[in-house]
């Protein structure tokens, strides 16, 4: 009796919600058509799994309401979902990952025209990505950060000897451990080059000169400051002080370029080249990481109303805090992108007219 009297009011209800999901979830599954013990963890045909119980939504409430929760690790949740269970190459890791999603979830595909809403319409994306794979080739994850509310995560598409379509991957967890919103980008197919540059020039001609940015000087060593240091405070206003953070040995990888660029010397010249009036930069969201960052911008072009969005995926060198790896990838302008469309159709394990040699590009790069 007397431990009976230490439960709360709240403690009868949640524990009532416990035996009534129990009983729900029993009875939904039992029903749902095509059940057998093979799809019990449940498939891309198994509707259960793309619906919400009246459970999940209670549970919510109180983990809202006394600030609990699960204490998810960004970093960790997400190798779960791509290295064990397979979330992009089987039915059972797409579901998976659709539930592990808020029911609010905004996942941006950047593939793709509009972005999907929604926890349901989520998990059917990724079941589609499995399907449009045609049971050919893995999913490899190359490097992630190490944040915990937000994390990224560079990865390839591997096939029978070879390894093609590259891409980055921006996931946000919301206060209760759930995926709430993902930005992701495939490489480009078509590399322009130094044509950015001289496109980029063009449009930006009769821009005005920058305004002088004042901003206080300073050191961090952690990533994700020394990310929003550089982009919200420095704003691309002094290339040397852009360049005091990078690693003598900087490996630099811009997707507007066939090649990586190597050392301080190649990456000045590269900002030098992109440094002209009319371009503004903006950081949109942002992970914790301390020794890796990940982040999604826009760019904005002067006298156009639309912008360019990407993903950026930095590392610092663990010795010296600078910065040793950097991976940008814009996306496309046509949605889908006519090239990457054609490609995963005729090559749908590798997603590029030809493939390179497995493990010829370390880490991804």
């Amino acid at each position: 009796m007397a431990l009976s009297n230490r439960w709360t009011h709240r403690d009868h209800l949640l524990v009532a919600f416990l035996i009534l999901n129990t009983f729900l979830r029993v009875s939904s599954f039992t029903q749902t058509k095509g059940y057998s013990p093979a799809n019990r963890k449940g498939s891309c045909t198994t509707s259960t799994y793309l619906s919400v119980s009246p459970f999940d939504t209670i549970i919510d409430y109180f983990k809202g309401a006394t600030g609990v929760s699960d204490g998810v690790d960004a970093n960790k949740l997400v190798s779960s979902l791509v290295v064990d269970e397979l979330c992009y190459t089987s039915e059972s890791g797409a579901v998976s990952f659709g539930e592990a999603c808020a029911d609010d979830i905004v996942y941006e595909d950047r593939y793709q025209t509009d972005p999907i809403l929604g926890k349901s319409s989520v998990t059917q994306h990724m079941c589609s990505k499995v399907a449009a794979r045609n049971g050919k080739g893995e999913f490899r994850l190359d490097r992630i950060t190490d944040g915990k509310k937000a994390c990224g995560f560079a990865w390839t598409y591997t096939c029978e000897g070879e390894e093609g379509l590259r891409g980055t991957t921006f996931v946000e967890l919301n206060d209760a451990g759930q995926i709430s919103y993902v930005r992701e980008i495939p490489e480009p197919i078509y590399k322009p080059g130094d044509l950015t540059v001289q496109l980029l020039s063009a449009v930006t001609k009769d821009a005005p000169p920058n305004d002088p940015v004042d901003y206080e000087k300073k050191s961090p060593t952690v990533a994700c400051e020394v990310a929003k240091y550089l982009f919200n405070d420095v704003q691309g206003s002094s290339i040397d002080e852009s360049m005091r953070f990078f690693d003598e040995d900087i490996v630099y990888r811009d997707f507007n370029y066939e090649d990586v660029l190597n050392g301080k010397d190649e990456v000045r010249k590269f900002i030098e080249d992109f440094s002209f009036p009319g371009i503004t930069f903006r950081l949109q969201r942002i992970d914790d990481g301390m020794l890796s960052t990940c982040f999604t911008w826009e760019v904005a072009l002067y006298g156009t109303e639309d912008t360019v969005k990407g993903i950026s995926l930095y590392e610092l060198d663990p010795s010296t805090k600078l910065i040793s790896y950097v991976r940008d990838v814009p996306e496309s302008s046509i949605k889908p992108p006519p090239l990457g469309k054609v490609a995963r159709g005729l090559r749908p394990g590798l997603g590029v007219f030809q493939g390179v040699a497995l493990g010829s590009r370390d880490g991804g790069k």
